[in-house]
C-alpha cells in the first residue's frame, strides 16, 4: 500500500491480491472500530468530515474506497453486489482490524447487507440509509415512486449494458462537472422539497465532489453499479445475521419508501426506521446521530 498522509483523511492506494487497485479513504481515530462506508452511485470516496467527525466521536475511524471502475480503482467488469465483501475482507486484513460495522447510503446499501451477510463472523452491526432492495422480488414494484430520472436509467439497465452505457454518457456530461451550487438543479425531479431543503453547503460541496470524482474518468463504475443491482446480487439477501437497522424515508424520489419497507420485512433481527417526513437527503442529515449510535453500540464503544 502506498499512502499519502493529509492533514485529516489518509488516502491510499491499495495493490489488491489480484492485482486490481483500490482508492481508499480512511478518517478518524487510528485506534476506531472500522465504520466500512459505502457511497452511494454514481459517487466516489472523498472526504466527508461530517461523517468523519461524528463516527469519531464515538470511537468509529471511517473507512472508504471508490467501488471498482470509479475515481482510480481498477474495474471488475461483471460484478455482483456481493463481491465487495472480497475487497472488504482484503482492506480490514491490510489495515489488521478484525470486527467492524457497515454503513451504506444510496447505492451503497446493498454493498453494507452484502459484508453484513458474507463477513457475517467479523460484521458487529450494519445500517443502510436510503438502501435499494433487490430487484425483480416478489412484492415489490422496484421502480414505483421513482423520480422519472431514475425510471428512465433503470428501465436502460434492465435493457443491457450497451443500451445503459449510451444512457449514462448522456447523463454524465452535466454530472463530471457539477459545483456544490448545482447539485440540486442537476437531480431534478430525484429531489423532494424536504431534500432541496436539506442540501445545505457542506452536504452540496460533498455530493459534488463525489460526483466529480467518480465520473471525471468515465462511467465505467456507474455502469457496473447499476448492472449489478438488477442482477443476481450474489448473495440471499434476507440472511444477515447481525443488528440491520434500515433507514428510509417516505419522501424519497431516489430509493422509495417501498424498498425499505421490503428490506424491513425480508431481514432476519433487522429493526425499520421508516420516516415518512423524510426524503434520501434529509434522512441522513437529520438522522445522522442516531444511526452511528447504534452502529458504535453494536461494536461495543461506549
Amino acid at each position: 500500500m502506498t499512502t499519502a498522509p493529509t492533514a485529516g483523511p489518509v488516502t491510499a492506494v491499495l495493490e489488491l491480491t489480484d492485482g486490481r487497485r483500490l482508492a481508499l479513504l480512511a478518517e478518524g481515530p487510528e485506534g476506531g472500530v472500522p465504520l466500512l462506508f459505502f457511497h452511494g452511485t454514481p459517487f466516489a470516496a472523498v472526504p466527508h468530515p461530517r461523517l468523519a467527525d461524528a463516527a469519531a466521536e464515538r470511537g468509529l475511524r471511517t473507512v472508504s474506497w471508490s467501488r471498482p471502475g470509479y475515481a482510480g480503482s481498477t474495474r471488475r467488469p461483471g460484478r455482483t453486489v456481493g463481491q465487495v465483501a472480497e475487497d472488504a475482507s482484503e482492506v480490514l486484513s491490510r489495515i489488521g482490524a478484525e470486527r467492524f460495522v457497515a454503513l451504506g447510503w444510496s447505492g451503497g446499501g446493498p454493498h453494507a447487507l452484502a459484508c453484513a451477510t458474507l463477513l457475517a463472523d467479523r460484521c458487529a452491526g450494519a445500517a443502510t440509509l436510503g438502501g435499494v432492495a433487490p430487484y425483480g422480488v416478489d412484492g415489490l414494484d422496484w421502480t414505483a415512486g421513482m423520480g422519472p430520472e431514475n425510471v428512465d436509467e433503470f428501465a436502460a439497465a434492465a435493457a443491457g449494458e450497451e443500451a445503459l452505457r449510451t444512457f449514462l454518457e448522456q447523463a454524465a456530461t452535466e454530472l463530471a462537472s457539477v459545483t456544490g451550487a448545482e447539485v440540486a438543479a442537476s437531480l431534478g425531479g430525484l429531489v423532494s422539497p424536504v431534500d432541496v431543503a436539506a442540501l445545505d453547503e457542506p452536504l452540496a460541496d460533498y455530493l459534488a465532489a463525489g460526483m466529480r470524482a467518480a465520473l471525471g474518468g468515465g462511467v465505467d463504475g456507474w455502469v457496473d453499479d447499476d448492472l449489478a443491482f438488477v442482477a443476481d446480487w450474489g448473495f440471499e439477501p434476507g440472511s444477515p445475521r447481525c443488528p440491520v437497522t434500515v433507514w428510509q424515508g417516505g419522501q424519497d424520489l431516489m430509493v422509495p419508501l417501498s424498498h425499505g419497507a421490503w428490506l424491513a420485512s425480508h431481514l432476519p433481527a433487522v429493526e425499520g426506521e421508516l420516516l415518512a417526513d423524510e426524503g434520501h437527503l434529509s434522512l441522513f442529515t437529520g438522522h445522522l446521530g442516531s444511526v452511528l449510535d447504534r452502529l458504535a453500540a453494536a461494536a461495543g464503544r461506549p
